[in-house]
């Protein structure tokens, strides 16, 4: 008879297994958790703060008022990657934090497959194309401040090319007069390589290009953007707030923003940021024979096993990606190194050994260490309702911020990996992190912008390897099955 232990802390796999691997696309209330929920609004604030320390009643958090953020940049070179990432970390440390992305508010105006003119973005534009110009710019706007106003906001990120100087005064004199602090960030790129890799990633993947070929689809994108807007000025106002990134965070410039420590935050997140695009997996550590939290045991004879089939099917996978690249017009040379990442745990670390025998570069990293059960690890939940009655009533209404005596909760676990989380942004080579289940339930909800109420149930088997694809607009997540595997990390013939 198989035994049900609590599942919050990730533990269960370890002593009972489903039929079959469990996906870990569960529905949440909104959307399903496969698709990166950084563009929904809240039904609750406080469900997509998984590390707030604290909160206040005007919602506004480290002393600092209204803040408005505005990209500045060219098309293809990571204003909506800067903008989503941003908004995905403030959100994180629980800021009210919203995108208003001005090209979803021309679209939505015009309507789908039409375009803007030809001189929409020029200086001596028609009048027809400054009336529509400014309709939609007054939508965005007004959505702007009602988020700011009247929906308890604290951070707007305006989204937009934001090309002249002058105009770029002129919006922060308006923001000033609603008592809005601005500051611009530009994303500033002349390395050609950088913008054809960009195009070639995000661009030329719409419709327009269907049936193009790569090459010719990233010059003509270039080509048309260039014509599209002619006149464009890169930063350089000594009376704005901003921040300039270089060639994909190669070279940073900051001008002003020191008048608060949310600011100052802001920069240095943006400091550990870069545009360029790379993958993260995550995988479960291999099945120990002592899985006790203090015991801290080593893999058993099935887990050394397994760490094998774990490398051997990721390695694959790369190959065939790569060759997917090639065929896309990417060049045979070009192949993004992969970091593995892992606790000090002695499984963890020895599940990383078959990928150090290939020279992958391993980390250990203190902060990735489990959370930690506290008296809880190792009872079913009879048990739990019997010891700690009062705990297992409050662990049910919240299961995330909850934490058992002597243990950890979820948030904790949060709290404590805000490092890692800085480091995984700066990381741009391929990452795997070879973890327990608990902390990549606190990582993906991370790059998933899951909810509270989410991470606690998020599954990992032991079958899959998880891919997090990064996107300009969103991140993406699809499973790799691991071969003659169950979800427990046994061999199955």
């Amino acid at each position: 008879m198989t035994v049900q232990v609590a599942d919050w802390h990730g533990f269960a796999m370890d002593y009972s297994v489903e039929n079959g691997a469990r996906n870990i696309l569960r529905t949440r209330r909104q959307s399903n958790v496969n698709v990166d929920a950084i563009h929904e609004p809240p039904v609750d604030d406080s469900e997509m703060a998984p590390a707030q320390l604290y909160a206040t009643e005007s919602g506004r958090l480290f002393h600092s008022g209204k803040i408005a953020i505005v990209t500045v940049g060219l098309p293809a070179r990571g204003k909506t990657h800067v903008t989503v990432a941003l908004s995905r970390y403030l959100r994180w440390l629980g800021v009210k934090t919203r995108a208003f992305h001005l090209g979803d508010y021309r679209r939505a105006h015009l309507g789908h497959g039409k375009d803007v003119p030809h001189d929409y973005f020029h200086v001596n534009a028609s009048a027809e194309s400054v009336k529509l110009r400014q309709t939609i710019l007054q939508k965005c706007r007004l959505d702007l401040y009602h988020f700011l106003d009247y929906e308890k906001g604290q951070v707007a990120i305006y989204d937009a090319v934001n090309p002249l100087a002058e105009g770029r005064r002129q919006l922060a004199r308006e923001f000033a007069k609603h008592d809005i602090q601005t500051i611009f960030i530009e994303s500033f790129v002349d390395d050609q390589s950088i913008i054809e890799e960009n195009v070639r990633s995000v661009k030329i993947s719409s419709p327009d290009y269907a049936g193009w070929n790569a090459d010719e689809a990233v010059s003509h994108y270039i080509q048309r953007m260039n014509a599209k807007i002619p006149h464009f000025e890169t930063m350089a106002e000594k009376d704005l707030n901003y921040i300039k990134m270089i060639n994909a965070g190669k070279r940073y410039e900051v001008n002003n923003c020191r008048f608060g420590y949310l600011p100052n935050r802001i920069v240095f997140y943006l400091m550990n940021l870069h545009i360029k695009s790379r993958k993260t997996y995550f995988a479960r550590a291999g099945i120990s024979g002592n899985t006790s939290y203090k015991a801290d045991g080593p893999l058993s004879e099935a887990g050394v096993e397994y760490s094998k089939r774990l490398a051997d099917t990721l390695m694959a996978h790369r190959e065939q990606e790569h060759q997917q690249f090639i065929a896309q017009g990417g060049s045979e040379t070009e192949v993004r190194n992969l970091t593995v990442w892992t606790s000090t745990r002695r499984r963890t670390v020895q599940t990383t050994e078959p990928l150090q025998a290939l020279g992958f570069a391993v980390r250990e990293k203190t902060q990735l260490s489990q959370l930690n059960p506290g008296d809880s690890e190792k009872l079913t939940d009879d048990e739990l309702r019997k010891t700690f009655p009062d705990h297992w009533e409050e662990h049910q209404l919240d299961s995330y911020h909850h934490r058992y005596p002597r243990g950890e909760s979820y948030h904790d676990l949060a709290v404590r990996m805000e490092p890692v989380i800085l480091e995984l942004e700066r990381e741009k080579q391929d990452l795997l992190i070879i973890a327990h289940e608990s902390v990549l339930r606190v990582l993906y909800g991370y790059l998933m912008a899951c909810s509270t109420q989410d991470i606690p149930s998020l599954i990992f088997p032991r079958n899959e390897i998880v891919e997090i694809i990064p996107e300009s607009y969103n991140n993406k997540s699809k499973r790799i099955k691991i071969p003659h595997t169950n979800a427990k990390g046994e061999y199955v013939p």
